[in-house]
């Protein structure tokens, strides 16, 4: 059978944690081949894990989302999902996130406005009595 992978894997020994279940779960494992794109993770026993984990590497302080693509023993092969990218925006130029932000900030500055009128109504012998 030949390679598939688009890109070359690197021989490594690092150490790594998966963490599953909404990070209420995680296995220990060795990071034995790492790309850009993917690794071969190897567990002390064979492990039971979902299709989507993430892969932390701490000597890397990195935390990859990781797709699981094959499974032997107990060992795996993920591949790293693409980060989400951003729309860059200059700065000063006018962008969707510049908007939304203005808008919290507004949306932010009327609620404080509102809470303090809500606070002068309420009597303050009241107030403590709660």
């Amino acid at each position: 059978m030949g390679e598939r992978r688009n890109t070359t894997r690197h021989k490594s020994l690092l150490r790594g944690c998966i963490y599953f279940n909404n990070r209420r779960a995680s296995a220990d494992c060795l990071i034995r081949d790492i790309s850009e794109t993917g690794a071969r993770l190897i567990f002390s026993a064979a492990v039971a894990i979902p299709d989507v984990v993430d892969l932390y590497i701490p000597q890397k302080e990195q935390t990859l989302r990781s797709r699981v693509q094959w499974r032997h023993g107990d060992e795996i092969g993920v591949a790293f999902e693409a980060a989400p990218q951003m729309p860059e925006v200059a700065p000063g130029e006018p962008g969707d996130v510049v908007e939304r932000i203005q808008k919290l900030e507004t949306e932010v500055a009327a609620l404080r406005r509102m809470l303090k009128r809500l606070q002068a109504l309420v009597p303050a012998s009241s107030a403590d009595a709660a």
